[in-house]
């Protein structure tokens, strides 16, 4: 099984902020509860308080995929689907 590493890049609309980080913080114990998680960790931007980053290492694409349908993963979406201003994802391969 190969593991998978995921960059995901959330801006928040300026006047949704707070709104947005508290959304991304609830995700953080649950999605680390997950089968599959190795790793689950939130950034924000040094110089841009709009711009989140999770850096995330899953034992397999498959198991990210089961996280991707998760309830507590619809319920953010709901939670901040006016709130988001652009969302990009990468998954990547570790290069030995």
């Amino acid at each position: 099984m190969t593991k998978l590493t995921v960059v995901a890049n959330i801006h928040a609309n300026p006047d949704q902020i707070e709104l947005v980080q508290t959304e991304l913080e609830k995700l953080v114990p649950v999605t680390r509860a997950e089968n599959g998680c190795i790793q689950y960790d939130l950034h924000r931007d040094n110089d841009n308080p709009a711009h989140f980053m999770f850096y995330e290492t899953w034992q397999s694409r498959e198991l990210w995929q089961t996280h991707m349908k998760a309830p507590h993963l619809a319920a953010y979406m709901e939670a901040t689907k006016n709130a988001i201003a652009e969302f990009t994802l990468n998954e990547l391969t570790h290069m030995p």
